[in-house]
């Protein structure tokens, strides 16, 4: 009772802590008219005349007002965007190294900019740590026009690069960048046997988008790079003939902890089975010499039963590819190690690759601990904030929200069966579709999303393929017109590559879109359509020029519209 009291007197910690902010909040806003008066040459020179200051013996701390001005009225400028006070807060707990709670829509990414420009005047690398390639190169593309307007390199770390080119992402004063990225190119480079071959230039300060899902979520998944061993191809192939004729009997899952084992009237059967088929010559499948021939056996037992085509991997050509389980992307050029990738290629019926030998592995928990600060960003972390104290040493701060929260949370429903469940969204879908809403329906896997998406097909929606020509204007079209199009598209792993149009068109009128965790952390969809995507796509090939900007503005003018009709 008096912890409530008191509480309600004083605030509680998080509260306190805000508070504590407003000065410094109070002096970058005593500061945004001088610095607005600034030409654009004079404001790019604040970042020379920082770095100067810093080789003088001025602390990080001591320009944060100024520098955070800076960037505020940079924004303005190139984006048109004005952090709020409560970004600036979130950029001061960002800067301290702690964790910043804000809720989805509170423009994480521009709040980044502040802290991330102000320590990357020291010149020792900041990193922008992001969950996927797509949200690494938007990020990156969106917010370098700030840090190069103000005279910051920017580089992107992506799958497929070559050393040369990641050492060049790594020099720049700023790198963005996936978790797996920046953990396998630091494995990679303790393999180095020259530093000048390392691509890597040290752990500073980085930000952590995500953040619970990076160091939470999968902290303890071990980042491996492997070698060749000896090609038992043969071997997985045979093994997966023969185990078909196990019964359900003969093993026991875990689904829980992922297991499987054989029982004591299965090891008799595989027994049975593998001698038929002349892979057990002599003794038991016990025996220290058939100690190769177990560890097949539980690797194919573990593909056709912990494992399933479409949500935990896809097959794309003659290869299986991994899902990510967390952001359900694909995963090319990863590979399940101990002979599971071995065990599935054998089960899919493609080409099986030889097996490898561990070389190198680390931790996203021990890699993330290597910086000398870490700081992160979510929209719920609150929950988990015992852990990230335990683990991380890092606070957890919730920054309140630019205008009250207004979005209306329901009630879970649930229904007996899929077809239930599926039938009653199909009837939500249709409602919301005569209201022209945008609907976003989440599911699970792949596998879920096009059972999702046939359902709606015999239920007389159009499915949209943004691949072909025309199909933008047919969602535009159908806003325009004030009348349902019931159009859907889907957003999973198999039509990656149409992420950024799905997702930049989720929020025009009407739209609905069927998608996996793909669209999950940090999709931001813009309600009315995304004008930046559209100005992009509808003037490539015009020149500069009256008519290009009356295009512009054309488009601008729709987009405002239709967010009013959503």
């Amino acid at each position: 009772m008096l912890g409530a009291l008191a509480k309600k007197l004083f605030g509680s910690s998080n509260d306190r802590r805000v508070k504590g902010y407003q000065p410094r909040v109070a002096a970058i806003n005593a500061l945004e008219a001088e610095v607005a008066k600034l030409s654009d040459d004079e404001l790019k020179a604040r970042t020379e005349t920082f770095r100067r200051q810093i080789a003088e013996g001025k602390s990080l701390d001591e320009l944060l007002v100024p520098a955070f001005a800076t960037v505020r009225e940079a924004a303005k400028r190139i984006l048109g965007q004005r952090p709020y006070d409560v970004q600036l807060i979130g950029g001061m707990v960002l800067h301290e190294g702690a964790i910043a709670e804000m809720k989805t829509g509170e423009g994480k990414t521009l709040v980044a900019t502040l802290p991330v420009y102000l320590n990357a005047l020291a010149g020792n690398g900041v990193h922008v740590v992001t969950v996927n390639d797509y949200l690494a190169r938007r990020d990156a593309e969106w917010m370098s026009r700030i840090y190069n307007f103000l005279g910051l390199s920017v580089g992107i770390i992506v799958h497929g690069l070559d050393d040369e080119e990641r050492q060049r992402a790594y020099a720049c004063d700023i790198t963005y960048g996936t978790n797996n990225e920046f953990g396998f190119d630091y494995l990679r480079d303790n393999m180095k046997y020259e530093v000048a071959q390392m691509t890597q230039r040290g752990h500073h300060f980085a930000i952590v988008d995500e953040v619970d899902s990076i160091l939470i979520d999968e902290a303890r998944t071990p980042l491996i790079i492997s070698g060749p061993l000896d090609d038992k191809s043969d071997l997985y192939v045979s093994i997966d003939k023969v185990l078909p004729g196990l019964i359900p009997g003969d093993y026991e899952v875990d689904e829980k902890q992922r297991t499987v084992a054989l029982t004591e009237a299965g090891n008799e059967h595989i027994e049975e089975l593998l001698r038929a088929a002349d892979l057990l010559k002599e003794g038991d499948l016990y025996d220290s010499a058939n100690v190769t021939l177990v560890h097949h056996v539980n690797q194919a037992l573990r593909a056709h039963t912990l494992f399933t085509r479409d949500k935990d991997y896809i097959v794309r050509g003659d290869e299986v590819v991994i899902i990510d389980e967390f952001s359900g992307r694909m995963m090319p050029g990863r590979r399940y190690s101990e002979g599971l990738h071995q065990a599935l290629e054998a089960k899919e019926g493609v080409t099986v690759q030889p097996e490898n030998a561990t070389l190198a592995s680390i931790t996203f928990q021990n890699y993330f601990r290597l910086y000398k600060k870490l700081a992160g960003m979510t929209g719920t972390a609150a929950t988990e904030a015992d852990e990230f104290e335990q683990i991380y040493k890092l606070e957890v701060v919730e920054i309140p929200t630019n205008v009250p929260v207004a979005r209306i949370d329901d009630d879970d429903e649930v229904y007996r069966t899929f077809p239930e469940k599926v039938q009653s969204i199909i009837k939500e879908l249709e409602r919301a579709s005569e209201r022209l809403q945008p609907v976003v329906v989440g599911t699970a896997s792949i596998e879920k999303s096009e059972m999702v998406a046939e359902m709606l097909i015999a239920a007389g929606f159009k499915q949209i393929d943004f691949t072909q020509p025309g199909a933008l204007d047919k969602l535009y079209s159908a806003a325009r017109s004030g009348k349902s199009a019931k159009q859907f598209a889907v957003l999973n792993a198999r039509f990656h590559e149409q992420e950024a149009f799905i997702v930049a068109e989720a929020g025009v009128p009407g739209a609905i879109t069927i998608a996996t965790n793909m669209a999950g952390r940090g999709t931001d969809i813009k309600l009315g359509g995304n004008v930046e995507m559209r100005v992009a796509h509808e003037t490539a090939g015009m020149e500069d020029g009256p008519e290009k900007q009356a295009k512009i503005k054309e488009i601008e003018a729709e987009v405002a519209r239709f967010k009013e009709i959503v």
